[in-house]
């Protein structure tokens, strides 16, 4: 296989003039440099198959996922003489396995760009492109991811209300508990104040009563 010789950021300590291929740490930058390398690239491929009339097959996937390719011909075609060479061209069952790979892959690829058209249309972009149906359809959609957002609203609504009962009912069991200690605490101080009236009038009667009675 062909192996890169070539560096990027760092000069060869042996002075050849080779620069160190590093990972761009900038999220900017790397996204800059990969949409011209990207362009470029494609760009190659082109000339390439032009050129010297070959079938060239190219795919990409970026770091959020999204995917970008190139075919000189028909991509699916490409694949499978890809798949034929190097997967025994002699064995039936992988051949066929290997057109059941393609056509997963087909199905899958179809699917992914269904589903961002999908997303695309629910936030409002590429509308133009839609009939009077698909606007009929996207707006059914709308309106029932608008009434299951309005459902949840409610439903966490009466939640913090209940949650909010619930504290006040807790409050409330806190308060009267707080509220009959204090009570009895006053109760039993009142107790204490009415014996000890009690003792000292009992003392001060006894302090009256002449020393020939006792």
């Amino acid at each position: 296989m062909y192996q890169l010789s070539i560096f990027r950021g760092k000069r060869d300590k042996h002075g050849k003039g080779k620069v160190v291929v590093e990972r761009i740490e900038n999220k900017v930058n790397r996204q800059v440099t990969f949409s011209k390398r990207r362009n470029g690239l494609l760009k190659k491929a082109c000339e390439l198959s032009v050129l010297c009339d070959v079938d060239v097959a190219l795919i990409m996937f970026s770091s959020r996922g999204k995917l970008f390719e190139f075919g000189s011909t028909d991509m699916n075609k490409i694949l499978e003489r890809y798949h034929h060479r190097c997967y025994n061209t002699g064995s039936t069952t992988n051949l066929h396995h290997t057109h059941v790979q393609i056509e997963e892959v087909s199905k899958l690829r179809a699917k992914y760009e269904s589903l961002q058209r999908s997303h695309r249309n629910l936030v409002g972009e590429e509308l133009e492109a839609l009939s009077i149906k698909e606007l009929h359809t996207l707006e059914k959609q709308l309106d029932k991811t608008l009434s299951q957002t309005r459902h949840r609203k409610v439903e966490i609504m009466l939640q913090k209300i209940a949650d909010t009962r619930k504290m006040e009912q807790e409050l409330g069991d806190v308060n009267t508990q707080l509220k009959s200690k204090v009570e009895g605490q006053e109760c039993m101080q009142q107790n204490e104040e009415q014996e000890e009236e009690e003792e000292g009038a009992m003392l001060a009667g006894s302090s009256l009563i002449p020393d020939c009675v006792l």
